[in-house]
């Protein structure tokens, strides 16, 4: 087991403070790490405390985890040392494609810019239509 720990379900106004000294009584807190949303500034509702001793963070599990601390019952597990993947990924917007044949619209990466150089976008459909609107 780890020395650190994962505090959720924590309400928005709980301060960093609050935190060490509630976590104070499972045993040494060497650090309190309160995440805070970049555009609002607020707490993510989730922090991280490491302990000095794996001991005194299975302490901390055991004895705080549904315990209430601004109106909220926390959840307090040890913490993964992994990060968890994010839904979506980077330019396929959710798809995965093979090779890394990138962004929507087709071949977003090669050279001769989005599309794919001379590579038609849409259905056969909209290409006969986009032709006959020319003639």
């Amino acid at each position: 087991m780890g020395t650190k720990v994962f505090v959720g379900n924590m309400s928005f106004d709980t301060t960093r403070e609050e935190l060490q000294e509630l976590f104070a009584q499972a045993g040494e807190v060497t650090e309190v790490v309160v995440p805070t949303d970049r555009m609002s500034g607020r707490p993510r509702g989730f922090a991280f405390v490491s302990f000095a001793s794996d001991e005194h963070a299975a302490a901390a599990i055991q004895s705080l985890d549904g315990k209430e601390l601004g109106g909220r019952n926390l959840r307090v597990n040890e913490a993964s040392t992994e990060r968890p993947m994010r839904p979506g990924g980077g330019s396929g917007g959710g798809f995965s494609r093979p090779f890394g044949a990138g962004g929507g619209g087709g071949g977003g990466g090669r050279p001769g810019g989005p599309g794919g150089g001379n590579r038609p976008k849409g259905s056969r459909r909209n290409v006969r239509a986009r032709k006959r609107s020319i003639w």
